[in-house]
Formats: C-alpha cells, structure tokens, sequence
C-alpha cells in the first residue's frame, strides 16, 4: 500500500492568472456579503425611516421583509442571467448586471425618507 492519495496529487501549484481570479471573487463575494450584512444590522434605522407610518415592531419587520426579498429573488436572477450570460457571452452579461446595481443604488440613494415624501400629502 504505498500509493496513497497524497502521492498521487501533483504539487504544481497555483498560477499567477488563478491566484488573481481567486482574489477577485474573493472581494467581489465579500463585497456582495458585506451589503447584506449593512442593511441586515441598519435594519432597525432603515425601518424608521422608511415605514414611519407603523409602529417599532412592525417597521422592524417590514424591512426585514425587504431584506429577505433579496434572498427570494436571487435564483431567478442567478436563472436569467446565467442563461444570457451563456447566450452573449459571460463580459456582456456582467455589465449589465454592474449597469442595472449601479443603477438601483443610485435610485435607493435619492429615495426620500417617509416623512419628505408624505409631507405634501399632510
């Protein structure tokens, strides 16, 4: 028995072009996490500001409800563009999905508060 597992396996080592593929899915992963992870704590401040109508608890549960539409939505969008993704190409598809988040962010960050856009209505 002196084939064992780890004399088989070949100690090339990792590449250059591998090592910064690693990388950066490894920042692109912690980014995307990390964004989950700031509204996931801000929850509670984002819920008075923006569900000011309703009561602490209710405000608190409403925007855990739109933190868990994250999560909900992201087998359908992993389906459709994984799909455009092998039909125009992986580049293509990546800018896009960088054009519309960028997008959603800067609409999410010109978004009034409740209380700025009610205040016509008072």
């Amino acid at each position: 028995m002196s084939n064992s597992i780890a004399s088989t396996t070949t100690s090339a080592g990792i590449s250059r072009a591998e090592r910064k593929v690693i990388l950066a899915s490894s920042l692109g992963t912690v980014f995307e996490w990390y964004d989950f992870f700031l509204y996931g704590a801000l929850a509670a401040i984002i819920g008075k500001q923006f569900f000011a109508g309703v009561n602490e608890t209710t405000a608190f549960i409403f925007a855990l409800m739109t933190f868990a539409a994250g999560f909900v939505v992201r087998p359908f969008g992993a389906l459709v563009f994984g799909r455009l993704g092998d039909m125009v190409g992986r580049k293509y598809t990546f800018l896009a999905t960088i054009v519309i988040m960028g997008l959603s962010t800067f609409l999410v960050g010109v978004l009034p508060a409740t209380r700025r856009w009610a205040s016509p209505l008072r």
